[in-house]
């Protein structure tokens, strides 16, 4: 069949960009993860069916191009809000990134064309490919994003989660997939094709209905605590601009000063957006009481940057009714390029510096997770922006919090896939650990999370506004929660090594 539709080698590489690219609709906000399934298993059929580990490793790299193009086509987004100073990169931005992730899935087909005798191919594919997600996803501080299994998000499959996570789902992905591509392969026996088939349908019915249990089980029951999510929708072209900043400052305090919502009572909490307040902590003084005021109150939590010269820190601090300062929490997980510049002396002579921060050459690390206990409110994991997309940093935190709290300026992500392709990653996490996430973005999309992973309530993006919400109850410690990704890495660890004592047998 490969030899009958597809003859040349360019038309295969063009097939299999477009595969990459459909199947990438399954993510936000296009959501047909049938694409993705489809779109994998053609791709994979043809790799499957390349004549050598080279010929392999190039379909597969084009395959992940098209797909990582797709899917991540947002990254374009933080060099235009610069255009005249950063646009130019935009476009090789995309492309780098794009092919630098490809190569994870082209190493993974060449090393297992290398490694597998050619009936086993297809294992083998699966194995390396799950093993080139996991390595992505920590490789150089990690790049989780676009994972496979983020596309069954608003499915029943995405309750695998708090089983197996994110990144097991997407393995389970992959295989589905290597096993729809053997169905229809007319290579193959028909006992093989029809064992195939029957082994696909067992997973997926399998997968589905344990996915419905436990969407299905009882969930706990809301607490009585009532948070108020701020959402000033401040344009990121003009969020630092002197005369828009307090402009946006006042629009905060104006939706901190509202009245409660009908039928809800007072907020305890009220929570502002990433470096929502346009100041360094230490001179934000003339800010802070009028915040304290319009509260009535309320402790609120806000986004700031805070110095420790020569280090400066992209925080989140907490205060009670009567202004003062209760709790800061400091971004460990920095964006490299976004808040910090690898090498920054020397990039800075070329004109390249940190878009997010605002002094120096980036912000600095702190010093890890950390929950905040908040009396009534429970205890607190604190996560700002990109470190919603690391599981492994909410599972290193120090203990379990009662809920997780998120704030994020997305107005770097545009306003089309970015910002709802950030929202899915909170849901998975709220999935992965049986914890509610409180999400509150600058330009939306600001949410309430359940522990499966249900938006109760959230304000559209694009727009400005506040949303009072109950805090959702947490659940118990999921599987995922307890031993993370370890069963995964070592089932591949495992599989990689008998597969190179097979390959020293034969």
């Amino acid at each position: 069949m490969v030899n009958g539709i597809v003859r040349t080698l360019p038309v295969q590489y063009c097939l299999i960009t477009v595969l990459g690219a459909g199947s990438a609709l399954g993510h936000a906000p296009f959501n047909m993860p049938a694409y993705t399934l489809v779109g994998f298993a053609m791709a994979i059929y043809l790799i499957m069916n390349a004549t050598s580990a080279r010929q392999a490793f190039r379909l597969s790299l084009i395959w992940g191009f098209g797909y990582f193009a797709v899917s991540l086509s947002w990254l374009v987004e933080p060099f235009m809000v610069d255009a005249p100073r950063y646009g130019w990169m935009a476009p090789f931005a995309l492309i780098m990134m794009a092919s630098g992730l490809a190569l994870f899935w082209g190493a993974a087909a060449g090393i297992a064309f290398w490694m597998a005798p050619r009936s086993l191919h297809w294992a083998m594919l699966v194995i390396a490919l799950a093993a080139a997600e996991m390595i992505r996803a920590r490789l150089f501080t990690g790049f989780p994003w676009a994972s496979p299994g983020h596309v069954w998000a608003d499915l029943p499959f995405a309750q695998l989660a708090a089983y197996i996570g994110a990144g097991g789902l997407g393995a389970l992905t992959f295989l589905a997939a290597t096993l729809l591509a053997l169905s229809f392969t007319p290579r193959g026996a028909l006992s093989m094709r029809l064992r195939a088939m029957i082994a696909f349908m067992v997973l997926t019915s399998g997968a589905y209905g344990l996915g419905v249990y436990r969407q299905n089980l009882p969930r706990p029951a809301d607490t009585a605590t009532v948070l108020r999510l701020v959402q000033p929708n401040a344009p990121q072209h003009l969020k630092w601009h002197r005369d828009h900043a307090y402009g946006f400052v006042a629009r905060q305090i104006e939706f901190t000063a509202a009245p409660p919502t009908q039928g809800m009572s007072k907020p305890e909490l009220i929570i502002w957006p990433e470096t929502s307040v346009p100041a360094l902590l230490e001179y934000a003084g003339p800010i802070i009481p009028k915040i304290a005021v319009a509260a009535k109150g309320s402790s609120v939590a806000f986004g700031v940057q805070r110095g420790e010269a020569p280090r400066y820190f992209n925080s989140l601090a907490v205060i009670d009714s009567g202004g003062d300062i209760t709790a800061t929490y400091d971004k460990h997980h920095l964006v490299p390029f976004g808040e910090y510049v690898p090498l920054g002396n020397w990039l800075e002579k070329l004109g390249i510096s940190a878009f997010a921060a605002r002094a120096g050459h980036g912000y600095s690390a702190g010093p890890g997770p950390r929950v905040l206990n908040m009396g009534r409110l429970g205890k607190v994991l604190p996560l700002i922006c990109y470190e919603a997309v690391f599981p492994r940093d909410i599972r290193n935190a120090p203990e379990r919090p009662d809920w997780i709290l998120q704030i994020t300026n997305d107005a770097w992500f545009g306003d089309f896939s970015g910002p709802q392709q950030h929202l899915v990653q909170a849901r998975f996490r709220a999935i992965e650990f049986g914890l509610p996430v409180i999400r509150v973005a600058n330009t939306g999309i600001s949410a309430a999370i359940d522990v499966r992973g249900q938006i109760r309530s959230s304000l559209v993006l694009g727009q400005a506004g506040y949303l009072d919400v109950q805090l959702p109850a947490a659940g118990p410690a999921t599987v995922y929660a307890g031993v993370g990704d370890l069963p995964l890495g070592l089932l591949l660890i495992g599989a990689v090594f008998t597969a190179v004592l097979r390959r020293k047998r034969f």
